[in-house]
């Protein structure tokens, strides 16, 4: 069983005790004042920079302490499900990915719309993130999206001119890697192949699909599968990307200075805007963000603001009106902002981009150019996949590998990786 999956069934197990017991979150701390528990995961460096932003918002609101607990992400899902069951959840609760759906649904978590909080600077793409059947269970620490990462240094080498990211299809991005593979010097690709399922959902998403529909079930079609594998294979046999012997190593290689694009020898790269600064650092030089191919004059825009992580408050806590303060602190004072930087994510309230843009490394400030240009272009939230999604980035490495190397055809891995996925995901 994964470590998503006995979370949750951890939580379940739970919903009794949720509905039977008030959760000791916090307390007073004797002298009249309030005390909070602040629940999240990290390492040592995180540790240090959230204890300074507990102390400026303590210096900030003197009645109230705030006492931060966390540990590894490995083991963060596992322990806060046994303190949910327990009664024992901190007030502010950092999570992820599906689970502020899973714990809200099941009454865990507040209703942020009733508290108080203010979100008006947080764009509603970020904002609804943390947004399940109308309630607002949680606000973004910050965001990132998936994007082209482009190293103007190929491009220029090889004659070939900078794509336009407002207005480019993937019909040019085809003819822009091929021009590429005639030009760069050999063992230098257009990209790395481009399979992952981010991008599937950004294909087909652009194509008014998802990878996922929001009523747990495989949303992608097999046309719409057919003609990415029939581009990619197109790409291989040109080698603008590498053959398959070279694709298969280079998934094993997850590193930015693994990659083809860390090592210099990539021109494009479909990756997450929060990765351009390991990526330059690996390069050794400052790498371009850019919108990822076919996005104007698609059905819908395909690309999403994803939360880095998500701010939630307990529902059972015994001072939700303090937890609100301190999560409005983190997510809407510049002062906090400053201590955090992109530690978790591109800050997403506009004035706490704004604020720290000065401070911010060469890398960081490439990331909040791009999340504020993509801001108001970005599409509806993503559908989160249902329990048994984590099962498909493997069959969808599995299923690719047999088109790259020839033992399955495109409509052939189309039927297979539909099939896979709805018996993973129990359809």
């Amino acid at each position: 069983m994964s470590r998503t999956s006995r979370g949750l069934a951890a939580l379940c197990a739970a919903g009794v005790l949720l509905a039977a017991s008030a959760c000791g979150g916090s307390s007073g701390d004797g002298d009249g004042g309030v005390e909070l528990r602040f629940g999240w995961w990290g390492n040592n460096d995180r540790a240090a920079a959230t204890q300074r932003v507990i102390e400026a918002f303590q210096a900030k609101n003197p009645g109230i302490t705030v006492k931060g607990s966390y540990t590894d992400f490995n083991s963060y899902f596992d322990r806060l499900a046994t303190e949910v069951a327990g009664g024992r959840a901190p007030d502010v609760i950092t999570l992820g990915g599906a689970y502020p759906r899973e714990y809200g649904d099941r009454g865990a978590l507040l209703d942020l719309a009733k508290s108080g909080l203010k979100t008006g600077r947080i764009g509603a793409a970020a904002l609804d993130n943390g947004k399940f059947g109308g309630v607002q269970y949680g606000v973004p620490t910050g965001v990132n999206a998936i994007a082209m990462v482009v190293n103007e240094a190929v491009f220029d080498q090889a004659g070939v001119p900078l794509p336009d990211g407002d207005t480019w299809t993937w019909d040019d991005f085809r003819r822009i890697a091929k021009d590429l593979a005639a030009k760069v010097p050999e063992g230098t690709f257009a990209l790395a192949d481009p399979t992952r399922t981010d991008m599937l959902d950004v294909y087909s998403r652009q194509r008014g699909e998802a990878l996922y529909t929001a009523d747990g079930k495989v949303g992608i079609s097999e046309k719409t599968l057919v003609d990415w594998w029939t581009m990619t294979r197109e790409l291989r046999d040109v080698g603008a990307t590498p053959p398959a012997s070279q694709t298969a190593e280079l998934i094993t290689q997850p590193a930015p200075e693994q990659s083809l694009m860390g090592r210099g020898l990539a021109a494009m790269q479909f990756d997450w805007s929060n990765q351009v600064g390991a990526l330059s650092k690996a390069a050794g030089q400052p790498l371009k963000l850019i919108r990822v191919p076919g996005e104007t004059g698609a059905t819908q825009a395909g690309m999403w603001l994803q939360a880095s992580q998500i701010y939630s408050i307990n529902a059972k806590s015994e001072h939700p009106r303090e937890a609100a303060l301190f999560v409005d602190f983190l997510v809407n004072s510049p002062d906090a902002g400053k201590i955090i930087l992109a530690d978790r994510g591109i800050p997403a309230n506009s004035d706490v981009r704004a604020a720290i843009q000065g401070v911010l490394g060469e890398g960081e400030k490439v990331q909040a150019a791009f999340i504020d240009e993509l801001t108001p272009k970005a599409g509806p939230p993503l559908v989160i996949g249902p329990t048994g999604s984590t099962d498909t980035p493997k069959i969808l490495d599995r299923v690719n590998a047999e088109v790259l190397f020839d033992r399955q055809q495109p409509a052939a891995a189309a039927a297979d990786f539909v099939k896979q996925v709805g018996t993973a995901i129990k359809q």
